[in-house]
């Protein structure tokens, strides 16, 4: 068989004067880019003003990093680094998603409802915004040699430096590029959420759920292969329940959001944007994002 091996890179940033840039750091600012601009043109695309996307970034972000890392903080305590400022290390690597999406979703709740827009919509808008820009994301763990699977001899393994393999792997060279599969999961089921919803089909406020769904789902498969530090619970690693409690929750919540009963408008009457999206959703053919 033929090995093509997946090197790792050799440093994880560059010096820029005093500063150390962090390839981590550059990944997610790449990611959070890539988000608003698709964000904007989705949102646009349902009526709204675009500039509320960036308002939603304003907020959602911070609060996304800060909720992200009080997770891995919580749930991996023995990951964190020794030092005085470990607990806020995260261009070290340690961002818990789901962490980061429930403090960053209330966060900017509050703030459409201060603008009167409809929060189905712009959920369903940045959902697959956020699938791409986790996606990005997962760069920052390749430089960081982090989140990688148990050993492989596949020809796609991932090579990892002695310092960065976890105890008891030291023998091993290749390991499973989760970072990888991920990456691949996150942007093959973005374009796939884009697509269901040209088909105007969903009731408006039912991507979100899909994606809540459809991403926990692939980390069941992934917490089967990671071995880096996670507290365990018979014998499993703590985030395989939550994706899997997850991965329950969002369908239930997309079978609730798309099999209730009818009503003469399915969002606010006082939110302007999501009765259009309800116009347009309605419409054979058309779908209340992207057209």
């Amino acid at each position: 068989m033929l090995h093509t091996e997946i090197p790792s890179p050799s440093v994880n940033g560059f010096h820029l004067g005093p500063l150390f840039i962090h390839a981590y750091a550059i990944a997610y600012i790449v990611g959070i880019a890539l988000a608003v601009l698709l964000g904007r043109r989705r949102w646009a695309a349902t009526g709204g003003d675009p500039a509320l996307v960036e308002e939603m970034a304003i907020w959602g972000v911070p609060a996304g990093l800060i909720g992200g890392r009080i997770y891995f903080d919580v749930t991996t305590p023995a990951a964190i680094p020794h030092v005085w400022y470990g607990v806020l290390a995260m261009w070290d690597g340690g961002m818990g998603i789901w962490g980061g999406v429930a403090l960053a979703v209330p966060v900017c709740i509050w703030r459409l409802r201060r603008h009167g827009a409809s929060v189905p919509l712009m959920m369903d808008a940045l959902a697959p915004c956020i699938l791409m820009a986790q996606g990005i994301g997962r760069i920052g763990n390749y430089f960081n040699q982090e989140l990688f699977g148990k050993p492989t001899t596949l020809p796609w393994g991932l090579e990892i430096a002695p310092q960065y393999r976890p105890p008891g792997y030291a023998q091993y060279t290749t390991f499973q590029p989760s970072f990888l599969y991920e990456l691949i999961w996150d942007f093959a089921f973005a374009l796939l959420l884009i697509q269901l919803e040209r088909t105007g089909r969903l009731r408006p406020g039912g991507l979100f759920p899909l994606y809540v769904a459809g991403y926990s789902a692939y980390r069941i498969f992934e917490e089967t292969i990671r071995i880096d530090y996670s507290q365990h619970i018979l014998g499993l690693r703590l985030n395989f329940y939550i994706a899997t409690a997850l991965t329950l929750a969002g369908l239930a919540w997309f079978a609730i959001n798309q099999w209730r009963p009818r009503r003469d408008q399915d969002a606010d009457p006082t939110e302007p944007s999501a009765d259009r999206g309800v116009l347009d959703a309605q419409e054979p053919g058309k779908a209340h994002g992207d057209r």
